[in-house]
């Protein structure tokens, strides 16, 4: 699992580097694995909490005759998808020369597109440590809140842009052993302390104060917001600003849903995104005690306008109904990723070549993937309500790579 700091003033690097030494040797001592980044309410321990056990990637080599759907499934949009990927893959060896042709191709039809895949990439089936290929799909989307640059009596609940005086150290630089485990915190005089929590942020604003990039008028529409990591807000001129995930302050994301159905106010088939907003708009005098029960809390930058889509943690554009969060320590960020799944709510399949360019706090495991449906009300309906069985099989170059069984 993956910890969280910032960059340190030099001054306390060395107070900074021995509780960081400290907290390693305990976890080294705990045998903790560690985690990548991840994309939406990161789920990821405060300081002090141990790591999840380790994960183990199985990638079993397949026929592409196991792909059911393959040969029926319109490629051409996830392999512009894969070609946004080569932007950071064309900079690892393993993918160097795939993407270097696969750029130079130029217009392809259908036939000649998959005749092309099916020769340079071999399919490999994403199972689970206990050798099943089943796995839970959820689905995230872009959404649309209305705010504001300033603040006033409508837009009174701040968007945080990411505060100075949180800290991250990459204990990876210190230990190779410890890659992608990183520690986050904020000083406190001579000591580093946990980040203030979400129930901390919100009862006393003031160390936030500055920070605020922009004002909305909902707060479970921003509780939403932290949840998928980036989205749009309209502002009072019309004009859109678009945000995206910038860091977080080092608590588990915990699921208010879940939690609902713990406490007996909503029924399991019903403790859906819609299901939960209907909730608050039924209980709004318990809202506040209930949102603050994830900790966890996300903060945001400006992105462009022009963007074609939100950045995924490979850092470029997703692509509505191509583009994946996965768990990377399983599946490689930028590797085309085929899904059989279902639509949601139905039994009707749902098989298509998609590209893993993002991560989730809560993709967690081997076979575990978030559909990206894209922008719009009917993107929101079909995320909220997604949660399908599914199979994958990630594509990987049929030269050079060797999978860990």
């Amino acid at each position: 699992m993956e910890y969280h700091f910032n960059q340190n003033p030099m001054k306390n690097q060395l107070s900074f580097l021995a509780f960081a030494v400290a907290l390693v040797s305990v976890l080294l001592l705990e045998g903790c694995s560690v985690a990548p980044p991840i994309r939406i309410a990161p789920d990821q321990p405060a300081i002090a909490v141990p790591a999840e056990p380790a994960l183990q990637p199985v990638l079993k080599p397949a026929d592409w005759t196991a792909l059911a759907g393959w040969a029926d499934d319109d490629i051409q949009p996830a392999w512009e998808a894969f070609l946004r990927s080569c932007a950071v893959l064309k900079n690892q060896p393993l993918w160097q020369e795939t993407c270097i042709e696969g750029d130079a191709m130029g217009p392809q039809n259908a036939v000649m597109l998959r005749q092309f895949i099916e020769s340079r990439f071999t399919p490999h089936q994403v199972l689970n440590p206990d050798g099943s290929g089943d796995g839970l799909i959820t689905g995230y989307y872009e959404p649309l809140l209305k705010g504001s640059r300033t603040q006033s009596r409508r837009y009174r609940y701040p968007i945080y842009t990411t505060p100075d005086e949180l800290l991250v150290v990459d204990l990876g630089e210190i230990y190779p052993e410890l890659k992608n485990m990183r520690l986050r915190g904020r000083l406190q005089g001579r000591k580093v302390v946990p980040y203030y929590s979400r129930s901390e942020i919100e009862s006393n604003p003031a160390p936030l104060k500055g920070r605020e990039l922009l004002w909305v008028d909902d707060e479970v529409e921003l509780f939403f917001l932290q949840i998928q990591g980036s989205g749009r807000v309209q502002l009072e001129n019309g004009g859109i600003v678009r945000v995206g995930y910038s860091d977080q302050n080092g608590y588990p994301y915990k699921s208010i849903g879940r939690l609902l159905v713990e406490r007996g106010e909503l029924p399991l088939e019903k403790a859906s995104m819609q299901g939960i907003k209907a909730w608050g708009q039924r209980n709004p005098h318990k809202l506040g005690e209930l949102l603050q029960q994830n900790a966890s809390f996300v903060f945001f930058r400006e992105l462009p306008g022009d963007l074609p889509g939100p950045l995924g943690a490979l850092g470029v554009p997703l692509t509505a109904g191509r583009s994946l969060a996965i768990d990377p320590r399983a599946v490689p960020q930028g590797a085309p990723v085929f899904l059989a799944t279902t639509w949601p709510n139905t039994d009707k399949r749902l098989h298509r070549l998609m590209v893993a360019q993002d991560t989730g706090g809560a993709i967690k495991g081997n076979v575990r993937a978030d559909f990206f449906w894209g922008f719009g009300p009917e993107a929101a309906d079909q995320a909220g309500k997604m949660k399908q069985m599914g199979k994958m099989w990630v594509l990987m170059p049929s030269r050079g790579f060797v999978p860990q069984r």
